[in-house]
């Protein structure tokens, strides 16, 4: 099996209304909760929203001596996921604001994973991670405010309790032709 690590980002808002997300932080947790890489990301744009109430981030975490270039979070993002299971919630979000791909073979969402819907008789929706942690672990995150090395640990350590039952499942191949009756 490949080596697995979780993934967990912040990112600020900018553009019109702050509406449009972009990298603030980059977290990466290996299979035992240690960190890996966790960095702040100077802000390639004016940033309109630093979502504080929610991310806790201030402008100065954005430009201290720790933070790098969204390049090099880019470049080292991609370093650390390739060849490896990544874990996360809702994994898509942090591979789109951080602008790379990953196969979805080799991703595990604990958003995503219907036995955690299911258990919490909602299968057809993505629970938030501070829920799941609390229902499936009794575990509280987030006390304060989203912070990616914890959210990424928690999605790790809910990954870890099923991990002999994790099957990746891709999704199912639909036929084009499905509503063609000859």
């Amino acid at each position: 099996m490949a080596e697995v690590i979780a993934l967990n980002t912040q990112y600020v808002g900018i553009g019109a209304g702050g509406s449009v997300p972009m990298l603030a932080r980059v977290s990466f947790i290996d299979y035992r909760g240690h960190v890996v890489y966790d960095k702040f990301v100077i802000p390639s744009q004016a940033v309109v929203n630093y979502r504080t109430s929610s991310t806790g981030l201030q402008p100065q975490d954005l430009t201290g001596p720790d933070a790098v270039s969204f390049s090099d979070a880019q470049a080292m993002a991609a370093h650390l996921l390739r060849g490896r299971i990544v874990v996360g919630h809702s994994l898509w979000l942090d591979l789109q604001v951080l602008g790379i791909s990953h196969p979805a073979c080799d991703t595990r969402d604990v958003g995503l994973y219907l036995p955690f819907r299911s258990a919490l008789k909602t299968p057809n929706q993505v629970i938030g991670l501070q829920t799941l942690v609390w229902q499936l672990m009794r575990r509280k995150i987030q006390a304060n405010h989203h912070n990616p090395v914890e959210n990424a640990r928690a999605a790790m350590d809910l990954f870890r309790s099923h991990e002999a039952e994790y099957v990746f499942l891709p999704p199912p191949i639909l036929d084009p032709y499905s509503h063609i009756h000859v």
